[in-house]
């Protein structure tokens, strides 16, 4: 279990992990921490002398707690006596994404989330686009999947190597982008063309991949420059953020790999 001492865990507070198995869990992904909680008589447990030497491989500090400060540190979850702080993350800017690709010469490839609330999807993407040559993940300040401890579990550890950017307002980002030379090209289960297809793939590019409930929304999409699509033999099926977005990447990499 998680909380958040802030919006949606967003990165700008901390974020708790409680439960035994929660925290060994993220300690077993290297997920990011300050500090790991211990509570009286919580030493009987194997799972806790495993986070307590978990911790201490990654250096993170072990705090003996009273079950009063691990009952206000957790909000008053169900912690087992055994709570783990996360380090607040630190976003980038969206430009520091085109900064990236041109200190490694390379051409940008950076995915923008529309709309995306899960943050397992932003770990699965950010793990997908370090696969493909993804520069970062740009999402939206409000109202999305912040880089959480269920992010970082679900990245395998890509969110250590790719950077994560917040933009306070998504399209008005998509346009800084197109203003410096990218193509805007989301993703879009009703577009004509499917993404294997995509004539721009070996430009400067922003994927944008909209949630599985509502797709792109409305100013996202007429900031595109163009839409495309999975192809998919049942059409009544859909695709989840996580695995469109991964596939979309597998494409573009390998319209840039043959046109190299």
């Amino acid at each position: 279990m998680t909380r958040g001492a802030g919006a949606r865990g967003a990165g700008h507070a901390a974020e708790v992990v409680a439960g035994r198995n929660a925290v060994l869990e993220a300690l077993q992904a290297s997920v990011p921490a300050a500090a790991l909680y211990v509570g009286p008589r919580a030493d009987s447990d194997s799972r806790v002398a495993d986070a307590a030497r978990l911790a201490a491989v990654a250096g993170v500090p072990l705090v003996d707690a009273g079950r009063a400060e691990l009952d206000r540190l957790t909000g008053g979850a169900v912690h087992q006596g055994l709570a783990l702080r996360i380090r607040p993350y630190r976003y980038a800017h969206p430009d520091d994404l085109i900064a990236r690709a041109a200190e490694a010469g390379e051409v940008p490839l950076i995915i923008a989330l529309d709309g995306v609330t899960d943050p397992r999807n932003l770990g699965a993407i950010a793990r997908s686009a370090a696969a493909f040559g993804g520069h970062g993940v740009v999402v939206p300040a409000r109202r999305a999947a912040g880089v959480t401890a269920g992010a970082w579990k679900a990245s395998a550890g890509a969110l250590a190597r790719l950077p994560v950017a917040q933009a306070p307002n998504l399209a008005r980002a998509l346009a800084a982008y197109q203003a410096a030379g990218l193509f805007v090209v989301g993703l879009d289960a009703g577009a004509a063309d499917p993404a294997g297809s995509l004539a721009v793939a070996g430009e400067p590019l922003v994927l944008v991949a909209g949630s599985e409930g509502q797709g792109l929304s409305r100013l996202v999409r007429q900031q595109c420059d163009l839409t495309v699509r999975i192809p998919m033999t049942a059409v009544t099926e859909s695709l989840n953020a996580g695995v469109a977005a991964g596939i979309a990447l597998y494409e573009v990499a390998a319209r840039r790999s043959a046109g190299s």
